[in-house]
């Protein structure tokens, strides 16, 4: 019998072992505060995008089973056939209204939203201008466009500047993440809008980790940079996840009423995939409720970042670890080498705590972190334990 490439894959799956970069899964389930279950064990969590901790709020609860008992648990169809439910229009206005621009769009999943709206915008000899740290559904999305994908440094506003400029690409679209996934630094969402206006183009802003913790009410990074009315909604579209800060499932882009028409009709991964259920919409549409009411849960997360980064800075001071400069919830501690992140993130769980060990693709080589994430649901004490727990770490690698 002739070798077939298929009989490739355990050895593939051992380069991965040996470079340890094999990914497990871990199945959680619920436990009180910032806590899960993991394998019949409780565990501190830091490793939950569920920023205000909504997920498991009983207005959201409530909501979603009083959807289910009026809606069943599922579309039934694409958006374009059945799929469209009452729950979910009244979501896309909610949610227009509540980062204020014309019109908005309800999608499944945020992955879907980005690798679907960026090639209804862009194809073949058009151009696209992307961070070098955007996400890799932007990423995925641009390439699927076909148009011509320029990469400019991270943050780079002069070399974006230089790129535009020298571009004659009829139609030119800038995309960038407004907070950084894997690193929690944030765009200059004022500066990129300037050049947007500058050479005709138009900006798409990824706000999956800003929404409901930024702005004021936790409108979302727009909000917060002060870019709202007429320009804003010319020259943004704005997308943000709902399954983040928001505590459910799905995304959503939001902008001027024409661009959103067109992404409806031209959006593949919207027009050929089945509607997000309508149970979701009525725990989404009671999550915007208390994203915009309960100021005290983005009080209390901003409050946990300044006690972790006052402990890590003094515990780790000495420490080949560097903690990254961000100001978010999202506070990346950078240790280097794949095999050393593997062992901090084993030496924290066998203290009780699950914080993520990230390694390459995800970041580049040789920046593999722990990829800490805060919550509103944290305690002062939570965030004490993850500090002491870091702090002997660090120093027994040193």
């Amino acid at each position: 019998m002739t070798h077939s490439w298929l009989d490739d894959f355990p050895a593939r799956i051992k380069q991965l072992d040996h470079a340890h970069l094999r990914r497990r899964r871990t199945v959680v389930a619920p436990d009180s505060g910032a806590r899960l279950m993991v394998d019949g064990r409780s565990m501190l969590a830091f490793c939950s995008n569920d920023y205000l901790g909504l997920s498991t709020h009983p207005d959201l609860v409530r909501a979603a089973c009083a959807g289910a008992q009026a809606y069943g648990v599922g579309a039934g169809g694409s958006p374009l056939v059945s799929g469209h439910s009452a729950a979910n229009e009244a979501l896309e206005h909610e949610l227009a209204r509540f980062v204020g621009l014309p019109r908005a769009l309800y999608f499944y999943a945020g992955y879907a939203t980005n690798i679907g709206i960026i090639p209804a915008l862009v194809g073949a000899g058009d151009a696209i201008f992307s961070d070098a740290l955007n996400h890799a559904c932007l990423i995925d999305g641009a390439r699927l466009s076909r148009a011509q994908v320029h990469r400019y440094a991270h943050a780079d506003l002069a070399a974006l500047n230089h790129e535009l400029a020298q571009s004659s690409a009829p139609r030119k679209l800038v995309i960038s993440d407004a907070v950084f996934s894997m690193d929690g630094a944030c765009a200059d969402i004022a500066g990129l809008l300037a050049l947007c206006e500058r050479h005709d183009a138009l900006l798409l802003l990824d706000d999956a980790h800003g929404f409901g913790v930024k702005g004021p009410q936790g409108r979302g990074s727009l909000a917060e940079a002060g870019v709202h009315g007429a320009k804003a909604s010319r020259r943004v579209l704005y997308m943000a996840t709902l399954s983040k800060a928001a505590g459910a499932a799905g995304a959503f882009v939001a902008g001027d009423d024409a661009l959103v028409e067109w992404l409806l009709q031209k959006t593949r991964s919207y027009i050929f995939a089945t509607a997000a259920p309508p149970l979701l919409a009525s725990a989404l549409s009671a999550s915007l409720q208390r994203i915009a009411q309960d100021d005290w849960r983005r009080t209390h997360l901003h409050q946990f970042i300044a006690r972790l980064r006052r402990g890590l800075t003094a515990g780790l001071h000495g420490s080949e670890w560097k903690l990254s400069e961000s100001q978010t919830a999202i506070q990346p501690l950078l240790i280097g080498r794949n095999d050393e992140a593997l062992a901090a993130m084993e030496g924290l769980r066998a203290r009780g705590i699950w914080v993520p060990a990230i390694r390459p693709p995800t970041v580049p080589e040789g920046t593999a972190r722990l990829r800490i994430a805060l919550s509103a649901a944290h305690t002062e004490a939570d965030i004490d334990q993850l500090i002491d727990a870091l702090t002997t770490l660090a120093q027994a690698s040193r």
